[in-house]
C-alpha cells in the first residue's frame, strides 16, 4: 500500500533538519573561542596568590611597621593597638623561654597585624632583633610565641684596598662596609697592631655578603684574607677542621692565629705614649718611667679584657682613677686604669674579648685614654715586645683538606687587584 505524499514529505524535512543542526554543531569558530578552549584557560588560571610577610598573609590585616623608639617597650606599644595588662603580663611569662620581651632594643624594627577595623587591635605582634631573626607574638585567644628566619641567600664578594688613615677609615672612603674593617681587625687581634699599620700597608680579603631580595642585610663569614704590615703578608684561612665545633683561622702553615693575649684592649684607637723608662709626665712636668700604653679614645668606648682570666682588683684610686686588674694565670697580670666607669667585680672571670669598662679620663689624666699595663712574673714589661704562644694548630689528619683548600683560596686572592673595592 502506498503511503501518502504527504507523509514522505515530512520524513524527509525532518532529515534536513537533523543534517542542518549537526552542520551548526561542527561547524568551525575563531581560535581561542571553543567552548572546550575557554573551560581549559579556566582550569589553567591560578587563584590569585596573597602576599605573605613572617609567614602572615598580608590581605588580611591593617599591617603597621614601626621602629623602637627610646624608652618604649613591649607593653606601652601594645598599649596602643587595644591589647590589656593581662594578656602583656601573660605575654611576658610565656615568651621567656624564646625572647625575653626584656632585650627588645631601640632602633629595631616590629610590625604589628591590627584587625581590619576602626578598632585596629593587635593579633599578631612581630619583633626584628636583627635583619634575619624575627620574634612573632600570637595575640589572639591562646597565647603563642614562636621564632623565624627570613629567606637569605649567601654571595661570595672580594674587597682589597691600600691603608689611608685607620683600617675603619680606609673602608668608609671607599664607600665599603666598615663592619667588614670590625671583622678584619678581629681576626688579626693577636698578630697585627692596627694602632701602627700606615700607608703602603694593603690587604685583600674574600668574603660573604648575606641578602634578602637582593637587599644587602649582614656581613657573612670572612673566608680568607692576606693583610701585608711592613712588607709582611699576614693570611687568615677561616677552617673547619670538625662539624661539631666552630671553625677558626689559621695561616699557611696550619698555625691558628688566636693567641693567648690581644694585642691591645681596644680595637680602635691609637696610641699617645709608649712603655718607657723616661718620659716628661703631662700632669706632674716631671721625667720619669712610664710602664703602661696610653690609647685614646672618645669617653665611652668599651674597653675588652684581652685575655682569659679573674679580676682582682675593680676600683678606684687617687692616680689610677678607675680601674680593673686581671690575672690570667701565675705568669701573666694586666691592669686597664682611668675608665669612666666599670664593668666588671673583683673575684669574676672574664674571657677575652669581654667589656670590663669604659673609657674615661679619671685620676691623673689630661684626657679620656686607656693606660694598659702589664706584668710577667711580677715584673712590669711592654705587652707590645712579648711573643706567646698560639692555640692549638690543626691536627695531622686535617691537614690534607685544609691545603687543598688553602691553596684554591689563595689563588682567588691573587686574582684580586689591590684599590679594588666591590
Amino acid at each position: 500500500m502506498q503511503r501518502p505524499r504527504l507523509f514522505w514529505s515530512f520524513f524527509i524535512f525532518i532529515g534536513m533538519l537533523a543534517v542542518v543542526f549537526t552542520g551548526c554543531q561542527n561547524s568551525p569558530t575563531p581560535a581561542g573561542n571553543t567552548p572546550s578552549d575557554s573551560l581549559s584557560k579556566a582550569a589553567v588560571t591560578p587563584p590569585p596568590v596573597s602576599q605573605r610577610k613572617f609567614g602572615l598573609p598580608v590581605d588580611s590585616f591593617t599591617v603597621i611597621e614601626k621602629t623602637i623608639e627610646r624608652n618604649e617597650f613591649l607593653a606601652n606599644i601594645l598599649e596602643l593597638y587595644q591589647v590589656n595588662e593581662p594578656t602583656i603580663a601573660l605575654l611576658a611569662v610565656k615568651s621567656k623561654g624564646v625572647f625575653d620581651i626584656r632585650n627588645i632594643r631601640a632602633g629595631n624594627q616590629y610590625t604589628v597585624f591590627c584587625t581590619k577595623d576602626t578598632l585596629q587591635k593587635a593579633l599578631y605582634f612581630v619583633y626584628q632583633p636583627n635583619a634575619i631573626d624575627y620574634v612573632v607574638y600570637d595575640l589572639r585567644d591562646s597565647i603563642s610565641i614562636y621564632t623565624g628566619k627570613r629567606a637569605v641567600t649567601t654571595r661570595t664578594l672580594t674587597a682589597s684596598g691600600k691603608i689611608e688613615g685607620s683600617l675603619y677609615e680606609t673602608f668608609k672612603k671607599a664607600g665599603a662596609d666598615p663592619g667588614l674593617a670590625m671583622k678584619l681587625a678581629d681576626i688579626y687581634a693577636w698578630s697585627i697592631d692596627f694602632y701602627s699599620i700606615h700607608e703602603g700597608d694593603w690587604f685583600k680579603v674574600v668574603y660573604e655578603q648575606q641578602y634578602i631580595k637582593d637587599e644587602p642585610v649582614e656581613l657573612g663569614t670572612i673566608r680568607s684574607a692576606v693583610f701585608s704590615h711592613d712588607n709582611e703578608p699576614f693570611y687568615a684561612f677561616y677552617f673547619q677542621s670538625d662539624s661539631t665545633q666552630p671553625g677558626e683561622y689559621y695561616d699557611e702553615q696550619g698555625k691558628t692565629l688566636r693567641r693567648f693575649f690581644l694585642k691591645a684592649p681596644l680595637k680602635f684607637s691609637h696610641i699617645t705614649s709608649r712603655f718607657t723608662m723616661r718620659r716628661f709626665h703631662p700632669v706632674q712636668k716631671r721625667w720619669k718611667a712610664h710602664l703602661g700604653t696610653d690609647y685614646a679614645a672618645h669617653t665611652g668606648t668599651p674597653i675588652i679584657a684581652t685575655g682569659n682570666g679573674v679580676v682582682i682588683e675593680s676600683q678606684f684610686s687617687r692616680f689610677n682613677g678607675n680601674y680593673v686588674k686581671i690575672r690570667h694565670n701565675n705568669t701573666y697580670t694586666t691592669q686597664y686604669l682611668h675608665m669612666s666607669r666599670r664593668a666588671v667585680k673583683r673575684g669574676q672571670h672574664v674571657r677575652q674579648g669581654q667589656v670590663i669598662g669604659y673609657v674615661g679620663s679619671t685620676g691623673l689624666a689630661t684626657g679620656p685614654h686607656v693606660c694598659y699595663r702589664f706584668w710577667k712574673n711580677n715584673k712590669q714589661v711592654d705587652p707590645l715586645r712579648q711573643k706567646f704562644p698560639s692555640a692549638e694548630p690543626i691536627s695531622q689528619s686535617a691537614l690534607p683538606v685544609f691545603d687543598q683548600y688553602k691553596q684554591a683560596q689563595r689563588q682567588q686572592l691573587e686574582t684580586i687587584k689591590i684599590e679594588e673595592i666591590r
